[in-house]
């Protein structure tokens, strides 16, 4: 029954969205690369539990389920072709009501402070191992550049990013994303009851990339083997703790370059 009820309300968001970039509120929806996400969700690979991560910047409140509407009707029914996503507990899981339906639209919760090793992280890892679609927004926050002088392009990639990819039975396929035009759509920063309104006119652009290398992410992770290394010094546990952060340190940077890289691509284009 659980899983009918997420299917219908996956769906029913998926729909929705659909139906909202269609109508000619946004002055316009331009889609590139959405065939390298396709060859991502549909590679065999995913039956023996190698997962898809996407991961893009975050520019605004509507970015996740909105840029879903752009995606084939036909994958808003199958679970396989819809993505699990990480969600703050105090902003989507406020109430009965809304931690239902957010569960039930296949979010996490997750606990802003909690570090790497809270249940939504586990949760991501297990379902990636087992060949699910996660889609992270690595700066853990609304970030608005545009808006905002002087923000950076990127913040900082949250280390959660990291531990995922460190425990990940198989290196995932992952896709790079970048939204535009978002943050012009809901703006942060306005008065209620504006700030729950969309604006019009906006044109909006989602953008999929070429799958991260996979030899990039593995020479991030390369240095894993040494850590067993430190199992029999005297400070043994001490010296594991911090190569097992610099190994996350590494394996972040290499997605947020990833991210970035495509993001001045198309802010360049």
């Amino acid at each position: 029954m659980s899983s009918a009820l997420s299917r219908m309300t996956v769906g029913a968001i998926g729909l929705t969205c659909k139906t909202f970039l269609n109508l000619g509120y946004c002055s316009s929806v331009k889609v590139d690369g959405l065939a390298n996400l396709q060859r991502a969700l549909q590679d065999a690979e995913r039956d023996s539990g190698r997962g898809v991560i996407t991961m893009s910047n975050h520019i605004s409140t509507l970015d996740d389920p909105l840029s879903w509407g752009v995606l084939p009707t036909s994958w808003y029914l199958s679970s396989r072709m819809t993505r699990w996503t990480l969600g703050a507990s105090d902003i989507m899981f406020t109430n009965p009501a809304f931690s239902a339906f957010f569960r039930n639209g296949q979010v996490l919760e997750t606990f802003r402070g909690n570090g790497v090793f809270q249940p939504a992280i586990d949760a991501a890892i297990s379902k990636l191992n087992n060949g699910a679609w996660i889609h992270l927004f690595g700066e853990g926050k609304v970030n608005q550049p545009g808006l905002e002088p002087g923000q950076p392009l990127l913040l900082r990639f949250k280390w959660g990013v990291g531990r995922i990819l460190m425990e990940a039975q198989r290196p995932p396929i992952i896709i790079p994303m970048w939204l535009t035009g978002f943050d012009r759509l809901m703006p942060e920063g306005r008065s209620f009851p504006y700030k729950y309104l969309p604006r019009r006119g906006v044109a909006l652009s989602v953008t999929y990339g070429e799958p991260v290398k996979e030899a990039d992410i593995r020479t991030a992770l390369e240095s894993r083997a040494s850590m067993k290394e430190h199992e029999d010094h005297p400070d043994g546990h001490e010296l594991g703790a911090r190569e097992t952060a610099r190994i996350r340190s590494a394996v972040t940077a290499v997605l947020h370059r990833e991210v970035e890289a495509l993001g001045r691509r198309v802010l360049k284009a």
